[in-house]
């Protein structure tokens, strides 16, 4: 059987730990795009290079032509300016608008079949911007922030209640920016709700509020954290690892329940717009929305988060894309 191909538009930070990631697992051969000569090139040799330490056979290149990535079966985009100190990821939007604008006319000519997913900032607007320009059906565009976002929350809870955080889920809806939403209902260990552990750890449920309250506000920050330690760049090895997850579900069709962004059609109450809400990915991409029950004030958190995005879009559209 032959192997998939996986493009990488963007050989960056993101990027390069894909690649190694995907060729670790052995997902399919891969191929990384990014526009400043020989950069792929000799990213890609690298981590080839290491295939007899690491045991992987499929094949990793480099390439500053679009015509490289035909026939991909899964295209990644990292494609864009990372985040500074001191930046939004709405300050983003301009700069990488015109390059996922680029990005999504080469995909659209070399790779019309492929599914895609983003993960370049505003990540939101960035995904409906790609969708406007490919025409891509909507299942086959979709961004990647939840899974990142909930693994955050996942860590934070982890830690404070002193458990392995392989038995933590922790799932976090909306949009990817400080209007994020935690679902603190949803998170549990083991089915256990993490808000009765923190409880009978406290043994005082205003104190279990608070120090839950914390780990929301923490999530929400998580990539400014980062972001303000780092000085030079933001976050990528947790990008990357929570955008391969999405793609060996999709790769080798798992059919995983994932966060991820995707065109809304009335699901949640919210008709024609990205956000990031739960899915089922699988070999066809987003292959459906499941709707959460909410309450009425996670409803209203999520609204809050929808605003933000159709701001986004509107800015986006004013801009001329």
């Amino acid at each position: 059987m032959a192997r998939k191909k996986i493009a990488l538009i963007g050989g960056g930070q993101i990027g390069g730990v894909l690649a190694q990631l995907i060729a670790m697992r052995q997902l399919g051969d891969v191929v990384m795009y990014d526009i400043v000569e020989d950069l792929p090139q000799g990213k890609t040799l690298d981590i080839a290079e290491a295939a007899r330490v690491d045991g992987f056979d499929v094949s990793v290149t480099g390439t500053n032509s679009y015509k490289d990535i035909a026939g991909s079966d899964l295209v990644i985009v990292t494609a864009g300016l990372p985040r500074k100190p001191g930046m939004s990821r709405d300050d983003l939007l301009t700069t990488n608008a015109k390059i996922i604008k680029a990005v999504a006319e080469g995909v659209k000519e070399y790779a019309p079949n492929s599914i895609v997913m983003i993960i370049s900032n505003p990540l939101d607007a960035m995904v409906t911007l790609f969708k406007k320009v490919s025409g891509f059906p909507a299942n086959r565009v979709l961004g990647q922030a939840g899974v990142l976002d909930s693994s955050r929350f996942a860590t934070f809870i982890a830690w404070e209640l002193g458990v392995s955080v392989k038995d933590v889920n922790a799932m976090v809806l909306g949009g990817h920016g400080d209007t994020m939403v935690p679902l603190v209902r949803y998170a549990n260990v083991n089915g256990i709700p993490a808000m009765e552990m923190l409880e009978r750890k406290y043994k005082d449920k205003a104190k279990a509020v608070e120090v839950m309250n914390a780990m929301v506000e923490r999530t929400k920050m998580a990539g400014g954290e980062v972001v303000k330690l780092l000085k030079t760049g933001s976050a990528f090895y947790s990008p990357a690892s929570s955008a391969v997850a999405m793609a060996q579900s999709i790769l080798l069709d798992e059919k995983r329940l994932f966060p991820a962004c995707a065109l809304l059609n009335g699901e949640f109450g919210i008709n024609g717009y990205y956000v990031g809400v739960t899915t089922v990915l699988g070999a066809n991409g987003v292959e459906r929305v499941v709707e959460l029950s909410l309450s009425a004030e996670e409803q209203a958190a999520l609204d809050n988060s929808v605003n933000a995005v159709k701001k986004l879009v509107e800015d986006m559209e004013r801009l001329g894309f």
